[in-house]
This record gives C-alpha cells, structure tokens and sequence, in this order.
C-alpha cells in the first residue's frame, strides 16, 4: 500500500520532496565509526550535548552512504532531495570532536559535490538544503562549518525557517552567494504575496 501511495504521488503533477537527514545519524555513525563516524580527539566516537552521535562527512563512507540514499530516493521519482542537518555538531564540547584534516568548510563542500555526483544519471532531480537563517544573513557560521557562499552554488535550492518580513533580504543574500540558486522560504502561514514558492510547515 506504501509503494502504490508513493508512485501514485510521484507520478502526478506534484512536486514531490524527499527529506533526508544527514550528519546527525547515531545509527549509521556507530554502525561504522572508522568509516563513518566522527571521533573525538581520543579516538572514540564523539557524543555531542545531547548524548547523539555525528557522521563525519569528510569520510568517503558518509559520502558514499549517503550518495546512496539520495539516489535511492531520486530513483523512486522524487523531483528533489531536501538536505537537512547539514553541519558539524554546535553542542556539547566541541574543543573533543576529531575535526576532519581538510577543514570544516571543505569537507561539507565536498560532501555536496559528491551528492550531486550522485544524482548524475537523474539530472532533472534538483539537490537541495536547509541552513539556518543566520547563515544567510552572516554569510557564515564557524562552528558549524558553514559558508553561504561555498554552499549556494552547489545546490539549486536553499531553505530556511523564516518569517516574511525577512523573505527579499534573504533572497538577495542567496542570489549573491549563488547566482541560479532559489531561496525557499520555510513559512508558518501563508503570506500575503504567494506567488513566489514556499513550504508551509507547523509552527515550533
């Protein structure tokens, strides 16, 4: 009943999206904590502020797994891959986690250059994620490894939890940072001027 559901949604005139968590994946990072994990600076696996555990996506086994969810999904007829949880850990003692050689900045690049080599036998699939809307509005966030304008040229789309009001200031920050890249406002009401797209999502 599942599957019937699913292709019934992708074969319409929908848009379907397909969400997929990324870093933050206790499961797949203790599965394989030398091939996927993010250690702390003992060796072992790190524990962020709330007990949780990271995926480093510096390592080729975090690329590689997720490359394959991301084509699994656009194999199913998903028209976008939505990332979310994009980013090293902001909680906990971050002055513990193993940070990867190659910075933090270029290992999250990294990670979307290799998912958008992962959707290259579907091109007409648009590649996707979610960042903070400080990170647009700062243009950065160290901690989290974040740089608007090393991310908005990788992917066709950015969204972020907003507010109307604060709907042009944010769209031209992404265009500067990324000249094709859309700006897709996460709202918790509909605005007043709809035209433009948006996601519509339950109030926090």
């Amino acid at each position: 009943a599942t599957g019937a559901a699913l292709r019934a949604l992708t074969n319409s005139d929908l848009h379907p999206i397909a969400q997929l968590s990324c870093f933050l994946d206790s499961r797949a990072a203790n599965a394989d904590v030398e091939g996927r994990g993010l250690k702390n600076t003992g060796g072992y696996i790190f524990y962020d502020g709330n007990n949780l555990n990271w995926l480093d996506p510096s390592k080729s086994g975090t690329q590689e797994y997720l490359g394959g969810l991301v084509k699994e999904c656009a194999s199913m007829g998903f028209d976008e891959i939505l990332l979310t949880d994009v980013s090293f850990p902001t909680e906990g003692k971050l002055n513990k986690i193993a940070y990867p050689g190659a910075g933090m900045q270029e290992s999250i690049r990294a990670f979307l250059m290799a998912m958008d080599t992962a959707l290259a036998a579907y091109p007409d699939v648009e590649l996707s994620v979610e960042l903070p809307e400080s990170v647009i509005t700062l243009g950065q966030d160290e901690t989290a490894g974040l740089v608007l304008s090393e991310i908005a040229p990788l992917v066709d789309r950015i969204y972020t939890e907003t507010t109307e009001g604060s709907i042009p200031a944010l769209e031209a920050a992404v265009e500067a940072a990324g000249e094709d890249t859309v700006l897709i406002p996460e709202l918790t009401a509909i605005p007043a001027e709809s035209d433009q797209p948006y996601l519509l999502t339950e109030p926090s």
